[in-house]
């Protein structure tokens, strides 16, 4: 792909809690002359944003509908539970489920986890949003259990989180719409997150193999550059520049007379 063939720009959707920014470094410096526009959707947008045309590829939370959507999964957060800095469970590496019984669980609206039942204590009402659910977590009214990206965004300093290994986790993947042929581009993304050479057959077009005429000629010039264009194998080198050629050999090869030995 190149030249002309190369689209104008592509468009990344990414979810809150995702950071693209070393694949768009990798980005800019494979294609500089394509831009990369980033759109940011939250984590129920993002699919109907990518079936509708207004992106390219995301960076987006499993599950998608895998009838409208393609989809890579990268990788698999840590769900922690945020708490106040003076909380008891602050004394611990990491926090269980069963150990958030009596406690008021948040539950936001756009919870990213998928409960079969629901930790803990429910609160009066359900917060519309994580950064809500974040602000009552300080007030002291609950506990909110999110990816850890989602910690580290919405970060306070009078709040902390500790790991809880039994809770359900959030896997981050890369989607774009369904198409019997994946556009070049998508192509591209797929091999930067992949972490493919520039020239891999799965990324952009690997650079063709040389034809076997032009491949004939350069080893025309290197022989004609050894000498070899108008003499045989044996032909002799000339010394290197700087350096002069030992004294007192003789033809063929053989070694120079030994100087007479000293009186004793």
């Amino acid at each position: 792909m190149t030249g002309s063939d190369i689209p104008s720009s592509f468009r990344l959707a990414y979810v809150p809690g995702v950071t693209p920014t070393k694949w768009v470094r990798v980005w800019h410096e494979r294609l500089p002359h394509t831009s990369l526009e980033l759109v940011q959707a939250t984590a129920a947008e993002a699919p109907g944003l990518l079936a509708g045309g207004g992106a390219d590829a995301g960076l987006v939370r499993l599950p998608v509908d895998r009838d409208v959507l393609s989809a890579i999964p990268l990788y698999t957060e840590t769900t922690v539970v945020v708490i106040p800095r003076d909380h008891v469970a602050t004394a611990a590496e990491e926090v269980s489920l069963a150990e958030l019984s009596d406690e008021i669980v948040l539950h936001p609206l756009d919870d990213l986890l998928d409960w079969e039942t629901l930790p803990g204590r429910p609160a009066v009402e359900r917060p519309a949003t994580t950064a809500d659910a974040i602000e009552l977590v300080a007030a002291g009214v609950g506990v909110l259990l999110v990816p850890q990206s989602l910690a580290r965004l919405h970060h306070r300093k009078d709040l902390t989180y500790r790991p809880v290994p039994d809770a359900p986790e959030s896997r981050v993947a890369l989607s774009w719409p369904e198409a019997e042929v994946t556009p070049d581009l998508v192509e591209e993304f797929i091999g930067i997150v992949r972490g493919r050479t520039v020239n891999s057959t799965r990324g952009r077009a690997a650079t063709p193999p040389r034809p076997a005429k032009d491949k004939a000629k350069d080893k025309a010039k290197d022989k004609a550059k050894r000498g070899g264009a108008g003499g045989g194998s044996g032909a002799r080198q000339k010394p290197a520049a700087g350096r002069k050629p030992q004294a007192g050999g003789r033809a063929g090869g053989q070694s120079a007379k030994r100087g007479k030995p000293r009186g004793r």
